[in-house]
């Protein structure tokens, strides 16, 4: 990764150098005077130096947001496994397999992990709306058939509800 960084780097210096030499060789229609020249050198060099900026603080977005979501694959592959144990639970009061449950839930939260509400009315970011039933309410959630999931708050997967819809 730094290695690639400071290619990158290079590669964005050069075509600087580039940029500088091709406006040098360009014949201008009219002479410029030396302080038009240096404005004109100083310009360039400033937009040179925001755009290096620009990349630098681009970069490192990027590198956040690669280290905060690393666990996406992972986490996703255990949401299977907690689904089972809720699964379990709802059938079986095992205290055992209820504080592994909770244990195993604090961990993927410490991870970043959150359930979605379904309290609220219906969001399509958020909710997948699998069943409608006629009622008093148009969009309002009825049922939860399967917990959907955040992870740092980007959708991990969505939550699968069955909802009302007013005619």
């Amino acid at each position: 990764m730094v290695e690639t960084k400071k290619s990158d780097e290079n590669v964005i210096l050069e075509e600087a150098v580039e940029v500088l030499e091709e406006s040098e060789n360009k014949e201008t229609p009219k002479e410029l005077s030396p302080e038009e020249k240096l404005v004109e050198a100083t310009d360039k060099y400033r937009r040179l130096q925001a755009e290096f900026q620009n990349f630098q603080n681009r970069t490192e977005k990027e590198k956040a947001d690669i280290y905060l979501n690393a666990n996406a694959g992972l986490i996703t592959e255990l949401l299977k496994v907690l689904d089972n144990f809720e699964l379990s639970l709802s059938h079986s009061e095992d205290k055992g397999v209820q504080m592994i449950h909770d244990e195993f839930k604090t961990i993927l939260e410490k991870q970043g992990m959150k359930i979605i509400d379904t309290k609220i009315p219906f969001d399509p970011r958020f909710h997948e709306a699998l069943m409608q039933e006629e009622g008093d309410e148009h969009g309002k959630i009825l049922e939860e058939l399967q917990k959907g999931y955040l992870l740092n708050d980007k959708l991990l997967r969505a939550s699968k509800v069955k909802i009302s819809t007013k005619n």
